[in-house]
């Protein structure tokens, strides 16, 4: 039995880890795109009369974005704690029903589970757009979306696992339900209410970057989780 204390300090420092590689490669590779839509909105709004091209805007604006990036790395470390506490609780649950093998293959599949349930299902029905895209009047509405996906992924895989767990020669099914299940509210779920209006050129490379980020955070939250938890099991097991 793993000490408490000690796995949930694991788990909120390797969350913080990994959330710190996330934060740092948002700024390399997904902050360029950023700073392609803003520049495109700003041009809009030079045009539109809505703000003026002068020297007191960009100050303000360049004050405003220095101030964005350098809370990057800071915001990915708190994200990322909170999600590996939420991994952290559901490892202790389904631990033993993993495949078989050290800590660290069990929180890659785990993270791996996780990742493909809660991101890359909702991100395939809702892919990110950068803050640019999207009418100010829906952001609730768009944000209600997208967590109710999140919710309907997550909670039917837990779902689908007390299935799976009851299955005793047939575990497959229970996957194949999930399958079925989650491809049905995929297409019952409303579409993104707004149409996008930035180059689809551009927005289609912000998703692919923020689609890398986030999962490289996965991966290095089970690679770090694993590795911690694995260095603590073995430390218990020299003091029996």
């Amino acid at each position: 039995m793993m000490k408490t204390g000690l796995f949930i300090i694991i788990v909120l420092v390797s969350g913080c880890f990994a959330g710190l590689i996330h934060g740092g490669l948002n700024l390399v590779i997904v902050e360029p795109y950023l700073d392609q839509a803003i520049g495109i909105e700003n041009q809009t709004l030079f045009a539109t009369g809505e703000e003026e091209d002068t020297p007191e805007f960009w100050v303000e604006y360049n004050s405003y974005r220095v101030w964005q990036k350098s809370g990057q790395v800071l915001a990915g470390a708190i994200l990322g704690t909170s999600i590996a506490a939420l991994v952290g609780i559901v490892f202790l649950f389904v631990r033993k029903t993993l495949p078989e093998g050290n800590n660290v293959k069990k929180t890659l599949i785990l993270s791996g589970l996780m990742w493909f349930t809660i991101f890359v299902i909702p991100f395939l029905k809702y892919p990110a757009n950068p803050p640019t895209v999207g009418e100010t009047e829906t952001v609730v509405l768009r944000g209600i979306l997208f967590v109710s996906f999140i919710a309907i992924s997550g909670l039917s895989a837990v779902g689908f696992y007390q299935i799976y767990k009851r299955l005793k020669n047939r575990k497959i099914l229970a996957f194949i339900g999930y399958a079925v299940f989650i491809s049905i509210a995929f297409f019952l779920m409303p579409e993104n209410p707004d149409e996008i209006t930035a180059p689809m050129e551009l927005v289609e490379e912000f998703r692919g970057a923020s689609f890398i980020a986030v999962s490289v955070y996965w991966l290095t939250l089970g690679l770090i989780l694993g590795g911690f938890v694995e260095k603590l099991q073995e430390r218990l097991n020299l003091k029996k």
